[in-house]
């Protein structure tokens, strides 16, 4: 049986054992972490302008007429990307996500789902453990978001607008 916490400081009283002093295990204090993160991001906020002036200076007049031509449309086009860029960075960050670091990594993980998708063995596998049902989920999900996609795509729910 385990002794309980009141033993064990009755134990420790008696022994006159000193306690250890709380250690922080961190490698890096948070506001060392803070500064190096927004350093960061504004040396990647500074690219991403010069990016930008590139990229407009090598379109020219013809990006000009290009981002005239979404008229009214360039307003929410530009918030709702601004928006989208911030969630995915939130989500990012907090799924301490990574992208892959070589192509092989990419290739790797394709033929291993093709190769289970192509393999009857292991359908038969999955039906045999009920993990089907996860399957289908997944599956009905990925059929959903594509659908609303085709719908946004459309800016109709049913058929395109012919005129």
């Amino acid at each position: 049986m385990r002794p309980s916490t009141a033993q064990l400081r009755a134990l420790r009283q008696r022994a006159q054992l000193p306690r250890a002093a709380p250690r922080r295990l961190a490698s890096t204090s948070t506001e060392s972490a803070q500064k190096k993160a927004q350093d960061v991001l504004g040396s990647a906020q500074k690219g991403a302008e010069k990016a930008w002036a590139a990229t407009r200076k090598f379109l020219g007049p013809v990006g000009d007429r290009l981002t005239g031509l979404l008229g009214a449309y360039r307003q929410p086009l530009e918030y709702n990307f601004h928006v989208a860029r911030e969630l995915l960075k939130q989500v990012y960050v907090a799924e301490r996500l990574q992208p892959p670091t070589s192509l092989a990594q990419v290739q790797s993980a394709y033929a291993s789902i093709w190769q289970r998708a192509s393999s009857p063995a292991y359908w038969r596998e999955i039906a045999r453990t009920g993990e089907w049902q996860r399957v289908g989920v997944y599956a009905v999900e990925a059929y959903g978001i594509y659908k609303i996609g085709e719908i946004i795509g459309r800016r109709s729910l049913v058929g395109y607008k012919l005129q």
